[in-house]
């Protein structure tokens, strides 16, 4: 089984920077590239400063958090990635600009090497297709936020070896976190149930069911999840569940999983959710409290 003591993540956003803090605190080398130095800098601040409040929480101690940070490195050259033992990419979900990744990463990374998608819906059988190492490629599907989440969920495609989920496998666990494994069809099994019920949630404020407060409250105090499919969209980013939905349609046959009108219309708006200040909810007078807090 394939040992992996050096992992590459490409895209420092909330998911990329999560598994970089990841794989650091656990004493692996990460090298965590992007081609925006400001998200880069976001993404070293933000790991930094959530390394520090688990040493001031007493969930890790001084020395092992100077050690993690000493295991990060950042850049924005993809030839960095050079000796990663694998890569894991979180860029934006599309196909196209995945395939694309793939077939440098395929050029750039050693032969031994695995490269895994953090995708959340897309087929690891045709992003495999863009390189030449099908068997090493799989789906590797952190929850958000990464260092949080207990959940991994593992695809392999139609020529992922042995060797390449094991090895897969053991990292996750390495990370602490439980394994569930899916067939290559789309959405997987987390977002094939959850999105088309956040789907749903946007059909019933759409068509004036309810209000998206009593929406959430219901599914909160009367199924007892702990986030509204509402406020979940928001924090998830309604862009991204925009582009699961387009997936589950295109790859599944099923109209019952067109995107509702109003979730279409929020993203051509910009309302994204918590990451622009605005979705289903507006965060923005929440946002500037607490920078005037920090003042």
């Amino acid at each position: 089984m394939t040992e992996i003591k050096a992992v590459g993540v490409v895209g420092s956003g909330q998911m990329g920077s999560g598994i970089a803090q990841l794989a650091a605190v656990h004493g692996l080398d990460v090298w965590l590239l992007d081609t925006d130095p400001a998200a880069l800098s976001r993404a070293t601040k933000s790991i930094t400063s959530n390394i520090h409040r688990l040493i001031s929480k007493g969930q890790l101690s001084q020395a092992a958090g100077n050690d993690a940070l000493g295991h990060l490195r950042c850049s924005s050259n993809l030839e960095e990635l050079r000796m990663a033992d694998i890569v894991i990419e979180a860029i934006v979900e599309s196909e196209d600009a995945k395939k694309t990744l793939f077939l440098e990463l395929d050029r750039i990374a050693k032969s031994s090497a695995i490269l895994a998608s953090n995708t959340s819906s897309i087929s690891i059988t045709r992003l495999a297709s863009a390189t030449s190492r099908p068997r090493q490629v799989i789906g590797m599907h952190f929850m958000n936020p990464p260092p949080i989440m207990k959940l991994v969920e593992i695809v392999r495609g139609a020529d992922t070896s042995d060797n390449t989920f094991y090895a897969t496998k053991a990292l996750a666990e390495r990370f602490g976190k439980t394994v569930i494994c899916s067939q290559d069809f789309s959405g997987f099994v987390v977002n094939r149930i959850l999105m088309p019920m956040i789907n749903e949630a946007f059909y019933a404020l759409y068509t004036g069911v309810a209000t998206k407060e009593d929406i959430d409250t219901g599914m909160k105090l009367g199924t007892n999840h702990p986030m509204g499919p509402l406020q979940l969209a928001d924090f998830i980013g309604l862009d991204v569940c925009l582009s699961i939905m387009k997936v589950l349609q295109a790859g599944l046959g099923d109209n019952k999983y067109a995107p509702c009108p109003l979730l279409v219309q929020y993203v051509d708006a910009g309302r994204l959710g918590r990451k622009r200040g605005i979705g289903v909810y507006d965060y923005r007078a929440a946002e500037q409290v607490k920078r005037s807090a920090r003042l």
